[in-house]
């Protein structure tokens, strides 16, 4: 096919060329969002983070750089997606709420997770909510309620419920009011920390409103004592929330080895409470500090202006998601080829140095899905801004933009891959047969990773209503086309040299095309109705450009303190923690960590009291069998080989039982493997996963997806009275739903659900000291 380009789009070519600042400090990196809303598989109940282990080979072939993951703290109940904090230093190992893990698993889990990733050159984004705590109060609420802040400080929607105190090693779990209050565990807050306080009033502005729970209030004078009697209520001082949330952030880093954040909801906090807490995180977090290239970005809602002026307010330490981008985006493919795309590229943030374009996010993605995955409706009420659906023609025409313009690039995980099928709650993610990915997007990952776009300054070359073409100076040029039908072709300078040869390796154009003697090139764009390989983009580079992605594996470093407001010593917790007895050489638990194997793990232990002899422990799997140890006064260390990929188990006691108590840090630095099959690696805890089987009830629910009768078969109930609780995937319960229980032949319960709305559910049966979930659909 031959095309003639005029005179005057020659001319529209060059005036519309401009350009813009070079990439930020983290290079722009590919971004994978590794969850949506309702996260679940059937196949790894409350493992999420064993999920995305496994799924972890597969995203350094598609050339993921990072993945962003769902909150890793507890939550006040199972059901919840990760944005209603209740123990920011729970990460799965504390028995407190009903139970251990969190929907990502425990504790040891998501550290392999992350240990993993990095095998495969991957860094690991933590998903972050400092805004607000919720829940306060034991599994029932007793406890949690301060009846003076609920009659003189009222918020007018949490009615006093700010009494958050935590499990720790040194206060265990037992299930009333009175031990809920005495318990020491580490950050407890008080209604003070929260507006409305004696020094500032509440729900006047975006900062001391409610919206989600108690809010917290980070003002230096927002500080006192709960109104409780009797109860554990350490006197505060002044910075008292700063204070503690920025020792929590270097805790984290230096616990998870994270490599970066995103914020939740930054705009209902200080700006300069998060630029505290990154500056922490990237040079005074010793060995874990993230430095300059650390990727941290923020979820502001408002307009570019309000977005880049928060930037610029963390001293450009975190980015925001691009809303601006975003919008424009939405308007092109929601427009079916009215949109104009001369306003792309004006609609991005000027500051662009760390923001991350993006399409959807589980906030803007709220499918309801029918008894055959399709997305059958959608819960639009609770999208922000909207959903894109992911068969929408368009779509990959938004990622061709998303990938060109600059910052880091983010892809959701419902656009990657198809996951609206039968399989969509019941896949592994290793199998591209039950987790298929989506074409184009692969493909233009694979472009921007290969052709290296943020090497290259970005240049817009040509703007028009159907036509956008985006030079990555001298390493790809992005032509985007919003026309149904049209072809659209246009002449544009480039930084390429003349005479350079490029192909199209979006497949879109079949024969390859030369840089003419005055640096000019014509670019032809397919149109969006499928009869061309791609939908309205097309992406060139210098030709001869193949394979895959090869990282190298990067070692995971990760530190335990232990200590008495850490940890837990329920038998039902995974017992880590706690500090050296006196008097003792009992050993304590550290943790796990997962190894590959031939591969040297090095072992640090650092003792509070430097006089004392301490013995620091690696021991197999269950920690039955020491593999190797050191002994020694103050600091000590070990490396040893790893003999085989698998989980190993670090212990630390006093070397004499003469010695006092005393608090220690001990360090862990070692590779994961590359590939892992959580299934043939049980961490087998001996006793105390006895004791864990048994304080779980055996339930079946039928039918699932569910109409209006729910049929719930619980076994090994015995006389106790199950307490039945529905939470949305939010994490909410449903209050305001009468749903009746009654109990049949055989230990059969019918839980009446005609009055839910449609979507996914989590159905918990509570009984004296064991307790149940599953996720149920409702029609």
């Amino acid at each position: 096919m031959k095309h003639t380009a005029i005179l005057l789009l020659l001319c529209l070519s060059l005036s519309a060329s401009f350009n813009t600042r070079a990439q930020g400090p983290s290079g722009g990196k590919v971004i994978l969002q590794g969850f949506y809303w309702d996260y679940y598989n059937v196949q790894y109940p409350q493992g999420w983070a064993n999920y995305l282990t496994e799924m972890a080979p597969r995203l350094k072939e598609l050339g993921i750089d990072a993945v962003w993951v769902p909150p890793s703290y507890k939550n006040g109940n199972p059901a919840s997606v990760g944005y209603s904090p209740f123990d920011h230093y729970d990460l799965g190992d504390k028995f407190q709420k009903g139970n251990t893990k969190t929907p990502l698993g425990d504790k040891d889990e998501f550290l392999r997770m992350v240990a993993v990733m990095h095998a495969n050159g991957i860094e690991v984004i933590q998903d972050i909510v400092l805004n607000h705590v919720v829940d306060a109060g034991n599994t029932d609420g007793s406890g949690g309620q301060d009846p003076y802040a609920a009659a003189n400080y009222d918020d007018g929607s949490t009615d006093g419920f700010k009494n958050f105190r935590y499990i720790c090693y040194d206060t265990p779990y037992s299930g009333n009011a009175t031990n809920y209050l005495n318990r020491t565990g580490r950050w407890p807050k008080n209604w003070q920390n929260f507006y409305p306080n004696e020094n500032h009033t509440c729900c006047t502005d975006e900062q001391n409103s409610p919206y989600w729970g108690p809010d917290v209030a980070y003002e230096s004078d927002s500080y006192g004592q709960s109104s409780c009697t009797g109860c554990y209520n350490p006197v505060q001082g002044e910075n008292y929330m700063r204070d503690q949330a920025r020792e929590w952030f270097v805790w984290f880093k230096k616990q998870t080895g994270v490599d970066g954040y995103r914020i939740d909801a930054v705009k209902h906090f200080p700006a300069d409470v998060m630029e505290d807490l990154l500056w922490n995180a990237q040079y005074n977090s010793l060995f874990a500090s993230g430095g300059e290239e650390m990727i941290a970005y923020g979820e502001y809602l408002g307009s570019n202006y309000d977005m880049d002026a928060w930037a610029n307010a963390t001293q450009n330490r975190a980015g925001t998601m691009d809303f601006g981008l975003r919008g424009s985006l939405y308007n092109m493919v929601l427009g079916q080829g009215g949109f104009d795309l001369v306003q792309i590229p004006e609609s991005q943030q000027s500051n662009r140095l760390r923001t991350v374009p993006f399409i959807n996010t589980h906030d803007t993605f709220r499918p309801i899905v029918d008894e055959n995955g399709n997305y059958a409706a959608w819960d639009t009420f609770n999208e922000l801004g909207g959903h894109i659906d992911p068969n929408e023609p368009r779509l990959e025409t938004a990622y061709a933009v998303s990938m060109a313009v600059d910052g880091n690039p983010m892809v959701f995980m419902e656009d990657l891959f198809v996951m609206d099928t039968p399989q969509r709650f019941d896949h592994r993610p290793y199998k591209e047969a039950e987790l298929p990915t989506r074409d184009a997007i692969s493909n233009i990952i694979w472009c921007r990773q290969k052709l290296e776009f943020a090497q290259g300054q970005y240049l817009v070359r040509h703007t028009s209503p159907d036509n956008l073409i985006i030079e990555r100076s001298g390493k790809a040029i992005i032509g985007v086309n919003d026309s149904w039908s049209t072809w659209q072709g246009n002449w544009i300078p480039t930084n390429f040299p003349p005479g350079t040869q490029l192909h199209d390796y979006s497949g879109a154009n079949s024969n390859d095309i030369y840089v003419n003697q005055d640096g000019w090139v014509q670019i032809w764009t397919p149109p969006c109705d499928g009869s061309n390989v791609r939908r309205g983009y097309t992406i060139w580079g210098p030709a001869g450009i193949s394979g895959g992605f090869e990282r190298p594996m990067v070692k995971t470093k990760q530190e335990w303190q232990m200590a008495g407001d850490l940890g837990d010593s329920h038998p039902w917790s995974l017992q880590q923690g706690g500090p050296l007895p006196a008097n003792s050489t009992a050993e304590r638990l550290v943790g796990k960590i997962f190894s590959s194997n031939s591969t040297k793990i090095q072992l640090k232990c650092f003792p509070k009291d430097k006089t004392q002899s301490t013995t620091l422990i690696l021991a197999n799997h269950d920690g039955t069998l020491h593999i190797d140890s050191v002994v020694g006064i103050g600091n000590i260390k070990f490396t040893i080989n790893s003999p085989a990929k698998n989980w190993y188990t670090i212990k630390v006691r006093n070397t004499y039982d003469t010695n006092p108590s005393q608090t220690v840090k001990v360090r862990a630095i070692y590779k994961g493997p590359k590939y892992v099959r959580v299934a043939d690696f049980p961490k087998n805890n001996g006793t105390k996963e006895d004791l864990m089987e048994n304080s779980i009830l055996d339930m079946d629910i039928y039918p699932n997806p569910a109409s209006s009768d729910l049929q719930v078969k619980i076994q090994g109930l015995g006389q106790e009275q199950p307490l039945f609780q529905i939470f949305t995937s939010d994490g909410r319960i449903v209050r305001q739903v009468t749903y009746g229980v009654r109990k049949g032949e055989g230990s059969v319960y019918h839980v009446e659900t005609s009055a839910l709305d449609p979507g996914a559910y989590l159905l918990q049966v509570l009984g004296d000291q064991r307790s149940t979930q599953k996720l149920f659909i409702k029609q």
